[in-house]
């Protein structure tokens, strides 16, 4: 891989608009899945490691093909309660860059990363790093008591712009040589995801504002819920990652009874026939379709993206709640980076 030059500002603005051009227009790109890259000694791309698919997926848009990306955690899998492989430490090992979301939310791969990570490869805290202790949520999953901060904030299409500008920071310091490419890419997953955020706001506000209420099964929408002005009424899910015990359920009957909320939201990873017996009691819809770190399809699927996710999040909380989503009919969806050739081509 050549490496480009710094170039000047009015280079780089015109690279900017074309990539956001380019990225409107759709398309994803032919990405493998991270299992498939060679991971060799003779690769030069930067190897980096990081952990739930969210994250996999902002560090793959920012990176694009100059890195190659490792995600830890399985598609599906519990990131609260999952144990890393033996190859794993492997991996982190090999790594140049590690980003873990942090506040918590990995605590046995933050050990494991400590213990293997090469000699001044970064550990990069992408939570830790996005807010302060100040801004920490604790709820019903997440007591204070506990000590440990709700840690979804990628939910909140700010804080996951915020998580894109961290990771661009932290490559181009590991890779000068690519920071313009970085920075282009960067650029176009902002405009994408701001251009989300708006598409999210006119739906939203199409939702009855009595039934802007959400109960999810697992608490992970604190930061999405207070952006867009939907009350979080609870979690099902103690915090011990259990099934409710029957006075549980009991008291959460008659707390949504008291709020009116007309829907109930179950998780892809958490499955649960507890929703069902809530549901039909206090004659709510129950929808078990929501994902906060399991991104729709497999790894380099077109849809297989952040955006994806949070774009069929919405729509699902929309229509269980009396909105109407269909504004976000044909929002593209896909990656936003560009093929590392094609920069070159266009800055020569």
């Amino acid at each position: 891989m050549r490496s480009p030059t710094r170039r000047r500002g009015a280079v780089l603005l015109l690279l900017i608009v074309g990539a956001l051009i380019a990225a409107a227009c759709g398309g994803s790109q032919d990405r493998p899945a991270s299992s498939d890259l060679d991971t060799g000694s003779d690769d030069d791309r930067l190897l980096v490691v990081t952990t739930v698919s969210p994250l996999r997926n902002i560090v793959e848009n920012v990176g694009g093909d100059r890195v190659t990306v490792i995600g830890l955690v399985p598609e599906g899998t519990n990131s609260h309660t999952f144990e890393p492989p033996p190859s794993a430490a492997r991996d982190i090992a090999r790594a140049d860059l590690i980003f873990l979301n942090g506040l918590n939310l990995e605590l046995p791969t933050l050990e494991l990363a400590r213990s293997n990570a090469a000699e001044g490869v970064p550990i990069v805290l992408l939570g830790e790093a996005a807010i302060t202790p100040e801004q920490y949520v604790f709820d019903d999953s997440f007591p204070e008591s506990a000590g440990n901060p709700n840690p979804h904030l990628w939910t909140s299409p700010d804080l996951a712009v915020r998580y894109a500008e961290i990771v661009e920071s932290a490559l181009s310091q590991a890779d000068p040589e690519g920071a313009d490419y970085f920075a282009l890419n960067l650029a176009a997953f902002v405009e994408r995801v701001h251009a989300m955020d708006a598409g999210f706001v006119v739906v939203i506000a199409t939702i009855p504002e009595s039934n802007r209420k959400l109960l999810t099964y697992h608490d992970s929408f604190p930061f999405f819920g207070a952006k867009y002005g939907l009350a979080i009424i609870g979690a099902i899910q103690p915090s011990d990652f259990s099934e409710p015990s029957p006075r549980e359920v009991a008291n959460l009957v008659r707390q949504i009874r008291a709020e009116g909320v007309p829907a109930i939201f179950g998780s892809e990873v958490f499955a649960s026939e507890v929703l069902d017996t809530i549901a039909n009691e206090v004659g709510a819809v129950q929808v078990s379709t929501l994902r906060d770190d399991d991104l729709p399809g497999e790894s380099g699927d077109p849809e297989n993206t952040f955006v994806a996710m949070m774009v069929e999040n919405v729509r699902t909380m929309a229509s269980a709640l009396g909105g109407d989503p269909s504004s976000l009919d044909g929002f593209d969806t896909t990656d936003t980076w560009i093929p590392y050739a094609e920069f070159e081509a266009g800055s020569a």
